[in-house]
């Protein structure tokens, strides 16, 4: 685990984390997860929840909910689900609606809630701030959506100008998400002063699968989430980790065994994405397991 430090007397563990808006805005989970909360089939406190992503305006999207498949589809292989692709593109009902709905609740000593922003650098400059009042564990910057049709994966100044920006006007430790297509020897030196810790995005589909037509291919291909696509994130995670002093938060932990295998190679925390879409009470599950070994334990 690391340690997140907002203030002298506020500081926040970090071990297991939800992705963004595999609970929600709020960490407080969807409607379908509600039932497995309430029977603590999902316990809610064995993580720090990433709020789903929000834009300074209402976004709309892909996600439709009266057909949510048209974005999101399970990825098979062997006859199982191992892992999802996506188009949402960052689908939300945008800032004011998240301050006047949500922000106000937010208690850190009930649930550990980091903040999801997206936008351009004059966005979070207005966005950052008026999350200062909000009890949050940490800002994540979305750096990497892949589906946002703009140029956040290929333009490294913006990358390093949004973390300027929020670091300058946030009380919050600032956590970086970055895509496995971001040029890390650009970003990494100019930002690793401002940032708390890493995180890594879903993978474009055309990287995984250069070959092969997307299902998303109307919404610019989407992006690849899950144990499908460990082996991009995985080694991504490692060249971040080469690169930065800063701890990286390992994404697309699917199986028990996987946070074994990453904690040996000297990673701290560790995130559930898709899983929660097709196997919901899974992660808590493997969270509790790995708390009950005698031979490994991480806390």
């Amino acid at each position: 685990m690391f340690v997140l430090s907002v203030e002298r007397n506020k500081e926040t563990e970090i071990e297991f984390v939800t992705s963004a808006g595999a609970m929600g805005y709020d960490g407080r989970g969807h409607l379908w997860e509600k039932p497995f909360i309430f029977v603590r089939l999902i316990d809610t406190s064995l993580f720090a929840h990433t709020m789903k992503t929000i834009t300074l305006k209402p976004r709309k999207g892909n996600f439709k909910w009266w057909n949510p498949l048209d974005c999101v589809k399970p990825y098979w292989q062997d006859g199982k689900i191992v892992g999802a692709v996506n188009a949402v593109g960052l689908s939300n009902p945008g800032f004011d609606w998240w301050m006047k709905k949500i922000g106000g609740t937010v208690n850190r000593n009930k649930l550990k809630l980091i903040g999801s922003l997206f936008g351009e650098p004059c966005e979070l400059k207005i966005m950052a701030p008026q999350l200062n009042n909000c009890d949050l564990v940490a800002i994540e910057i979305d750096a990497s959506c892949p589906s946002t049709q703009c140029d956040i994966l290929t333009n490294s100044g913006r990358v390093i100008r949004s973390c300027e920006t929020v670091k300058a006007r946030t009380k919050h430790p600032v956590i970086l998400k970055l895509s496995t297509v971001h040029d890390l020897e650009k970003i990494i030196p100019e930002v690793d002063e401002m940032v708390s810790a890493y995180a890594i995005n879903s993978v474009p589909w055309e990287t995984i699968f250069p070959s092969l037509k997307s299902p998303f291919a109307k919404y610019g291909g989407g992006g690849v989430s899950g144990k499908i696509a460990q082996s991009h994130t995985w080694i991504f995670a490692k060249k971040i980790k080469s690169l930065a002093k800063k701890p990286v938060i390992v994404p697309g932990i699917w199986d028990y065994a996987d946070v074994p295998i990453m904690h040996e190679e000297g990673f701290e925390a560790f995130s559930f994405g898709s899983v929660h879409l097709w196997h919901p009470c899974r992660p808590t599950s493997i969270v509790k397991r790995l708390r009950s070994e005698s031979l490994f334990k991480l806390t």
